[in-house]
């Protein structure tokens, strides 16, 4: 796992405004997501697969998850089902990142509760970054 947080820089321009946990295992979209969050004045952990983004939560629970859906080890189905069985997770704002299209995941992700899915390559990370700081 990987840490970035806002509070070690010195130089930073913005205050920290919250900790999000990134679970993805495509290290190019992880160190764009890491690094950009970073500059947004986000605490950033980043995760590399289900399993570890299940233990990096329950370690300490963060503001908002990007998610991505397909990850090796445990999946994000997985990792979205084990949040909303836990009481003390279920309320985390989890926004669904996949190459899929909405429709091919949208009967294994029916009644999950997700805060947002979102196809990644639909997107750009200013967009990304956008509607992030919209649950902010």
């Amino acid at each position: 796992m990987t840490d970035r947080s806002s509070s070690n820089n010195k130089n930073r321009s913005k205050k920290n405004r919250g900790y999000i946990l990134v679970a993805e295992d495509d290290k190019i979209y992880a160190n764009i997501y890491l690094n950009r969050l970073f500059k947004e004045g986000f605490e950033v952990k980043i995760a590399e697969n289900g399993k570890e983004t299940i233990e990096a939560v329950r370690k300490r629970i963060p503001d908002l998850i990007l998610l991505d859906m397909i990850m090796p080890v445990k999946d994000g189905f997985w990792v979205l089902k084990e949040l909303k069985a836990d009481p003390q997770l279920k309320n985390i704002k989890v926004i669904a990142l996949s190459n899929l299209s909405f429709d091919e995941d949208a009967e294994k992700i029916k009644g999950i509760g997700l805060t947002e899915y979102i196809v990644k390559s639909n997107l750009s990370i200013d967009k990304l970054i956008t509607k992030i700081n919209s649950y902010f």
